[in-house]
């Protein structure tokens, strides 16, 4: 992987034009996990199709990704590319997006970072090996990802990075994922803030999505029955929130009116944690 230097932000007295950021809706948007049927990457892929938006769809399972491509293409993607990637390994990361950048697709625009695993392990039955397998999806994954990309974002003065986080790094887990869970949430919500800093004025933005109770089914398989129940009756508002509802803050985030925001976690939560 070659590693372009920092751009430097626009010179005192210029002003960039939130007008020049309208291309942004004509580039590639990098969404991982989006073989999962009733996964948040998937919701997200179909939602940013449905703006025909030109789409990489990157995961671990091959078959789940020819399935949403045929359904991004479907959805109004004009052109749809998959790359199987395990986002914990730098070099399959490299070898993903380079597949992409050698591809016929726009030049990547946005990755939205969606790949991720819970773990409701405790904390006392937690092994070092364990904890360090959720850090390297969770956290190190995005970093992987989030590195891989930003020189071309960067050299062409345009980015949008998104980052899935979770309630858990802000309350600490518990209501499924634990602790290791949530440090590995929380380093993704310290990265995004960072990476806002290093790269403010340069076109490139950053986002962290903090969600809670989202009806998927990583939390243990489909939320049904009794467990739903229990789900709902922990959500302020009464419902499970839906991968539509989270593509729709994605599209605004990578679209072109998402550029006066940078290095904020949103919270999508159903009032589960407030302020």
């Amino acid at each position: 992987m070659t590693t372009a230097p920092m751009s430097t932000p626009q010179p005192a007295g210029t002003e960039r034009s939130a007008a020049e950021e309208a291309r942004i809706s004509e580039l590639t948007a990098v969404v991982t996990g989006a073989a999962s049927e009733r996964g948040i990457g998937r919701g997200v892929a179909l939602r940013l199709a449905a703006q025909g938006r030109p789409l990489a769809l990157l995961d671990l399972d091959e078959q789940g990704l020819a399935t949403a491509a045929e359904q991004a293409r479907a959805a109004g993607s004009p052109a749809v590319l998959t790359a199987q990637v395990d986002i914990a390994d730098q070099g399959s990361v490299d070898r993903a997006l380079s597949a992409v950048e050698a591809s016929s697709l726009p030049p990547v625009g946005a990755l939205i970072s969606c790949a991720g695993i819970a773990n409701p392990t405790r904390f006392l039955d937690t092994t070092s090996e364990d904890f360090l397998r959720t850090l390297s999806v969770n956290t190190l994954g995005t970093f992987h990802l989030a590195q891989r990309v930003l020189p071309g974002m960067l050299e062409q003065g345009l980015g949008r990075i998104v980052a899935m986080s979770s309630t858990a790094a802000q309350d600490g887990g518990g209501n499924f994922s634990t602790s290791a869970y949530a440090a590995s949430k929380a380093g993704v919500e310290g990265l995004i803030r960072g990476l806002a800093k290093e790269v403010a004025g340069t076109g490139v933005t950053t986002a962290a999505i903090a969600p809670a109770n989202i009806d998927t089914d990583i939390m243990g398989g489909r939320l049904e029955g009794e467990r739903r129940e229990q789900f709902v009756a922990r959500t302020p508002v009464g419902r499970l929130g839906t991968v539509e509802e989270l593509g729709e803050l994605v599209a605004f985030l990578v679209g072109p009116h998402g550029g006066f925001t940078t290095g904020a976690t949103y919270n999508l939560n159903g009032g589960l944690r407030v302020g």
